[in-house]
């Protein structure tokens, strides 16, 4: 349970009990002035300064929060709930609002023993008005302390419980945030993995090459000029193999297969670019009705589409894979299915797959972006992916 939740019953019971206090002091004053008791002026002006008191008790700022003027406080309270105890009889009912006050502003193990106090002090009180001790007269009072310390202490508990349980909660939700920017960073590192392999295979290889050949020219020149002209001719080859690469590697930065074009139309172009390049079957399916999603959303499924299907062509020796779009009421998902001779998803866990963008980081790119991501596999059963982002199609 929030302990917000309990805040507005306790706002009610504190509006309950100054009606209360308040009711009886009319009561009070009110029964003492119909039977004509002399002492109705006292009792009234009893009542007043005991009003006075507990209406100050509020409007003070240390009380409730000082021990001590808290209990000074309450102190002066018992000490004007005497003083119309002392003048009338029915000063006594007034005891049981306070013993609310008593165990809810004092702590746990001064609590109960003051509010047996005030129940002596009220039994003693109200016997002097008798004549006598009698079986109600010490009943009623002791009733009235026993409910208020199991109300007010089933309340505390309730609390305390709840508070604990607040804190759980708070403990859980922050360890979750922990856990997805861990997911996010896993994911960016990931991709700064992935961009160095690729930067170290093919740029970083050549312009090795292309330092080794001008070298080699720079030592033929000026005296073999015609042995330099072959490690020109090479470094010129190395530099237009770098600039393809490079041009690639922006490429697979920016998609281009998204520009001025649909998600669905770039995974239909994938598929039959891949199908005619592999010669692999591919089928490309659309379910539901296209809508507008976040760009982010829309790169991280065409990325994971194309590693999958490079995954499938490279390593899952299979005749036939089928990439599904699906557009549901909350979420936009992709599936990605093959008859190749699947693997174990344990033993790859780590995603060491060498030269491809691997299962951990195609799972890292969808979790960065709040998605989920699964994958089923064994030995000779084929493999399916599915990852899916939330949306709001409004």
């Amino acid at each position: 349970m929030n302990p917000h939740t309990l805040d507005r019953p306790l706002r009610v019971l504190r509006v309950c009990l100054h009606l209360l206090l308040a009711g009886l002091l009319v009561l009070a004053v009110a029964r003492a002035f119909a039977d004509g008791q002399p002492q109705a002026p006292s009792v009234l002006a009893g009542a007043l300064v005991l009003g006075a008191v507990y209406t100050a008790g509020p409007l003070l700022p240390r009380v409730g929060r000082s021990p001590r003027a808290t209990a000074g406080w309450l102190l002066a309270l018992g000490v004007a709930w005497l003083l119309l105890l002392w003048l009338t009889p029915d000063g006594v009912w007034l005891a049981f609002p306070l013993y609310f006050l008593q165990m809810h502003l004092l702590p746990t193990r001064w609590g109960p023993a003051v509010v047996a106090l005030t129940t002596v002090l009220a039994i003693a009180g109200f016997t002097r008005h008798q004549g006598g001790l009698s079986v109600g007269v010490v009943i009623g009072p002791a009733l009235g302390a026993a409910v208020a310390i199991a109300t007010v202490l089933g309340y505390q508990a309730l609390y305390r419980e709840s508070e604990h349980r607040r804190q759980l909660i708070d403990e859980l939700r922050e360890t979750r945030n922990d856990l997805a920017a861990m997911e996010r960073s896993a994911g960016v590192l990931a991709e700064r993995e992935r961009l160095s392999r690729e930067i170290h295979d093919t740029l970083a290889q050549g312009l090795s090459s292309i330092h080794l050949l001008l070298r080699a020219a720079e030592r033929a020149l000026p005296d073999r000029p015609a042995a330099a002209l072959p490690h020109v001719a090479q470094a010129r080859q190395a530099a237009q193999g770098n600039l393809t690469e490079a041009r690639r590697l922006v490429y697979a930065l920016s998609p281009v297969e998204l520009e001025g074009a649909s998600l669905p139309a770039a995974l239909e172009r994938l598929c039959r670019r891949e199908g005619q390049r592999s010669g692999l079957t591919v089928h490309f399916h659309l379910s539901g009705t296209a809508f507008d999603v976040p760009t982010a959303y829309e790169v991280a499924l065409l990325r994971i589409a194309q590693s999958a299907l490079s995954n499938t062509v490279r390593h899952a020796s299979a005749s036939r894979a089928e990439l599904t779009l699906s557009y549901m009421d909350t979420s936009v998902t992709l599936d990605a299915v093959d008859d190749g001779i699947g693997f174990d998803p344990q033993a790859l866990r780590g995603g060491s797959e060498e030269g491809g963008f691997g299962l951990a980081a195609m799972r890292a790119r969808a979790r960065s972006l709040g998605g989920t991501w699964t994958v089923e596999s064994s030995p000779g059963h084929g493999t399916a992916l599915a990852v899916s982002f939330p949306v709001d199609p409004r």
